[in-house]
């Protein structure tokens, strides 16, 4: 794999040109100051416990949720979870699917399968392929589906993006997706294509450590993929989804950093639907450059109970990247949305083999009838799709 020297790496914090630069923001800075400020082994249990008591839970009950003085009250935090997902979704938990339409890369991220100097198999569906793939997922009877491309400017242009979705339109009622951050005119654009949300990974809020990691590509600079949600609210999107890839470094660093990008909009755009992805760092193919930080399933459940507690009304998406049994409890405490039926390589849906590779492992391979027959069993409704289109 080629190596970049230090010396020769650009300015992570420099937009690159054609950047739109959101001059009348502060939401960055804002969001950083609090991760910076924010001393977790400073919370004591005492502070757990009166948390747990407030109505209402804002950034200082946040960051005790996220705390390790809170491991011991685990249990407590799960019951009040619970009852705040009841109150705001009821026993709903909605399905989609993920749909990987392409998987060039430009950037050097270490830690991800599609990075530009990985040797793997690329493809690209064109929109035979991609209509085979969408007819396919909705047979089952899925009714939302996310689109996701590597972050090829090149070889997966705004237009190619547009009509992937333009198609995705035709086959279901939700569509969103997850590709390269945007200036808010594209964003806009898509959002007249069909899109409905917005999912970005800033993978990490510490800007030395994300500095590490993404040694080349447009992905590099820090500040144009923070505010990638923001640019997306102001193209028209009606929902933006955080989340920071967790193991990368520090996960209640991260973690915090995540919650309070989505309070701190949230409160900047009021109408906007929020919700959280919550993955772990997963194995790839030909990676000996990173090792996941200590993240266990324990860890991974406080960081998704904190995320209930402090913003009760926001979606919350639990990856295939975990077990099946983990996924099974989370949706009944936390989680809002499950996918199913998932393929992370470029096609294998309505192909019979996949035409790329995969971005990353999955653990949970079950197919969409196996998820739905999981939820019931648990006594809660598996849902399509969550709107009616007048």
């Amino acid at each position: 794999m080629e190596n970049i020297n230090e010396e020769k790496r650009t300015d992570h914090m420099k937009y690159m040109e054609g950047m739109e630069i959101l001059e009348d923001s502060a939401v960055m800075e804002d969001v950083i100051k609090a991760m910076n400020e924010y001393d977790y082994d400073s919370y004591t249990a005492e502070d757990v416990k009166r948390a747990l008591k407030k109505d209402v839970c804002g950034p200082w009950e946040f960051g005790a949720f996220l705390s390790p003085a809170a491991v011991p009250y685990l249990e407590q935090m799960a019951e009040r979870a619970r009852d705040e997902k009841r109150k705001h979704f009821g026993d709903n938990v909605y399905l989609f699917t993920p749909l990987y339409i392409a998987n060039y890369c430009e950037n050097y991220c270490i830690y991800c399968g599609f990075n530009c100097h990985n040797s793997i198999r690329r493809a690209k569906l064109n929109t035979e392929q991609m209509e085979q793939e969408m007819k396919a997922i909705g047979s089952t009877g899925l009714e939302e589906i996310l689109i996701l491309t590597g972050e090829s400017r090149k070889m997966s242009d705004v237009k190619y993006i547009g009509e992937a979705c333009k198609l995705a339109s035709k086959y279901f009622k939700m569509v969103g997706i997850e590709v390269y951050p945007m200036n808010s005119s594209e964003y806009a654009y898509l959002h007249e294509c069909g899109v409905d949300y917005v999912t970005v990974f800033q993978e990490t809020y510490d800007s030395d450590v994300y500095e590490r990691l993404h040694l080349a590509g447009h992905k590099r600079v820090f500040p144009y993929r923070l505010n990638a949600q923001e640019r997306a609210l102001r193209g028209g999107m009606r929902g933006v989804a955080f989340a920071a890839l967790l193991g990368l470094s520090d996960f209640r660093k991260d973690a915090f950093a995540t919650g309070m990008h989505a309070y701190l909009l949230q409160r900047k755009y009021p109408y906007a639907e929020i919700s959280f992805s919550c993955p772990r760092l997963r194995p790839i193919i030909n990676n000996d450059k990173i090792n996941p930080k200590d993240v266990h399933e324990r860890e991974l459940l406080q960081v998704m109970l904190a995320y209930r507690l402090f913003m009760p009304f926001a979606g919350m998406t639990i990856s295939t990247r975990e077990r099946a049994g983990f996924r099974d409890r989370v949706i009944d405490l936390a989680a809002t949305k499950i996918s199913a039926g998932v393929s992370t390589g470029i096609g294998g849906h309505g192909n019979e083999e996949e035409q790329g590779d995969e971005q990353f492992e999955i653990a949970d391979g079950r197919n969409v009838d196996e998820v739905v027959e999981a939820i019931r069993e648990q006594g809660l409704c598996p849902v399509m799709n969550e709107y009616v289109y007048v």
